[in-house]
């Protein structure tokens, strides 16, 4: 076996090897969390007080590890501080059909070096 061949091999296998597994948010269903973009189908609603209860769980998690989890966010904002600020809707968003002027959102801050650092529901 050549070293390069044997030295891709150790990479790879390290790389996975010290990855932590994704918690588990109890009641939380993530398919239908993920398909409900922007709470338009008032799924997320039902999951409101399951998210209040495993939120810390999303605690130092990364942007990657997040977006496995709950899908890709509804919006997201750069800071100036290169703080990333991801939002889920929970009640239907302004752009829906039957949207809510100020809806009720899942917002999770991450550092500048993309750790998820506060995680609130406003």
């Amino acid at each position: 076996m050549n070293v390069s061949r044997l030295l891709s091999i150790v990479v790879f296998v390290l790389c996975f090897a010290c990855s932590k597994p994704l918690p588990v948010l109890d009641g939380i269903d993530r398919e239908e969390w993920a398909v409900d973009r922007n709470a338009c189908g008032d799924t997320r609603a039902s999951m409101r007080e399951a998210i209040e209860r495993e939120k810390e769980k999303l605690l130092g998690l990364d942007q990657i590890e997040v977006v496995k989890l709950l899908g890709k966010p509804d919006q997201h904002e750069l800071s100036s501080r290169n703080e990333k600020f991801f939002y889920y809707f929970l009640d239907p968003a302004p752009t829906c059909e039957k949207g809510n002027s100020s809806p009720e959102k899942l917002i999770i801050r991450f550092n500048a070096v993309g750790l998820a650092k506060e995680v609130l529901v406003e």
